[in-house]
């Protein structure tokens, strides 16, 4: 096995310390930080995603192949920076105002950025005002709301209004996710994606930026 095969395998298995030597050794080689990042992690990460999809893996393995992607890409990002490699997209993320639940809104932020986006963490607790605000701030081409519970659900709904009374709403997909959203509340309150979980999520976003 070569030492991409082999970081390959150690994300998908979670092993922080070996993706991060493997990345550095790679480097030392001479092989370049973006094909690293194109070539071996992101599609590790999809991988994940599609054995998630597929009852193979679970939230837990999903977190830390994550987080052994992300001990990769740490290792990447000065060289990345220095190349001016650029992110395929940039995503406002937060879970909505009266929510203060972040698990599943950090896991799919870790998805996103395995899938390539730049993610804008606005955190929990986010209100329109704050959304709209990041939107003006760091023009993404996508706004992903979560929400945990039923009571704040339909603060996505205020949200979303919120970018359109801004003149906004034209200008990004919004894509809405979380335990109790269905895709039919998601076409109610007028958002753009339905992410059923942190793979897909990924997955739709990607393709959503592909289709601008």
């Amino acid at each position: 096995m070569t030492v991409n095969d082999d970081l390959y395998e150690g994300v998908i298995n979670g092993d922080n310390e070996a993706v991060a030597a493997l990345t550095a050794q790679a480097m030392a080689e001479g092989l370049r930080a973006d094909d690293l990042l194109s070539r071996v992690l992101i599609p590790a990460m999809t991988e994940v995603g599609q054995r998630f999809e597929r009852q193979e893996f679970f939230v837990p393995d999903m977190l830390i192949a994550a987080r052994a992607m992300q001990a990769g890409v740490n290792v990447l990002r000065p060289h990345l920076t220095a190349a001016g490699v650029k992110p395929i997209g940039t995503v406002v993320m937060g879970t909505v105002a009266g929510d203060l639940h972040d698990i599943g809104k950090n896991l799919v932020i870790m998805m996103l950025e395995g899938t390539g986006f730049r993610v804008v963490d606005l955190g929990v607790d986010v209100s329109a005002d704050k959304f709209v605000a990041a939107v003006r701030e760091h023009k993404p081409q996508l706004v992903a709301m979560s929400a945990l519970l039923t009571t704040t659900m339909m603060t996505m709904k205020v949200s979303i209004e919120a970018l359109k009374k801004a003149g906004l709403r034209d200008q990004v997909k919004v894509m809405v996710g979380g335990a109790p959203v269905t895709r039919k509340f998601a076409d109610d309150v007028g958002a753009d994606i339905y992410g059923a979980d942190a793979s897909s999520a990924a997955r739709k976003a990607k393709e959503a930026v592909a289709a601008l």
